[in-house]
């Protein structure tokens, strides 16, 4: 193998390996075994074990932020938009599920692109850009656009959670239901929404 197809064999089985069983309970004896190589080699590419896990890592998030940019990249329609991004999201947990479960983990080492919370942190300013947008156009207060934004990338974030393990209904289901909650909540908001209960 050439360095390079060595690195990639490196990632491809510490990938699995930290999907499987964290990475706390992950050893670099036991990546360098799944992989026939010695732990040398493992040093060699990654310095060691939190190396290879902030690459793995940082792979993951871009593949999804790049899933969730291009979602929101196509579609003019709020309600469009929504549905890509929720599909987006799950395409991604369906495509990717060991990545995705390395993401939701509590992370032990800082990655250079963040933690799965500045992810969604991120995602949320690509929807907030777009509310913001439509916020105007409907007499909406554009500063809520930041709140709504979270609130909904956070909906969809959980429930793609709860989903990787329960798997039911399909996909696309989900992502109807999903949307149906935010998009009917959304097309009948008030303008200033008071609580009863403290009025």
């Amino acid at each position: 193998m050439t360095g390079k197809e060595r690195r990639e064999q490196l990632l491809d089985v510490s990938r699995a390996l930290f999907a499987e069983k964290g990475f706390d309970a992950t050893s670099v004896e036991e990546i360098a075994a799944r992989a026939s190589v010695s732990k040398p080699v493992v040093y060699e590419h990654f310095g060691g074990k939190e190396g290879v896990y902030a690459v793995v890592v940082d792979r993951e998030m871009q593949r999804l932020m790049d899933q969730i940019v291009d979602a929101l990249d196509g579609g003019s329609h709020p309600r469009e938009l929504l549905e890509r991004a929720a599909c987006a999201l799950l395409d991604y947990i369906e495509g990717s599920t060991d990545g995705f479960r390395i993401l939701v983990r509590d992370s032990p080492v800082a990655s250079s692109s963040g933690t799965f919370s500045s992810l969604l942190n991120d995602i949320a300013s690509q929807v907030e850009h777009v509310l913001a947008l439509h916020f105007a156009e409907q007499g909406y207060d554009r500063k809520l656009a930041a709140l709504y934004a979270q609130a909904l990338v956070g909906m969809v974030a959980l429930t793609g959670q709860w989903w990787l393990e329960a798997r039911k209904p399909k996909k696309d289901e989900v992502a109807a239901h999903l949307v149906n909650l935010a998009w009917n909540g959304l097309s009948a908001m008030e303008h200033k929404p008071k609580l009863r209960s403290r009025s």
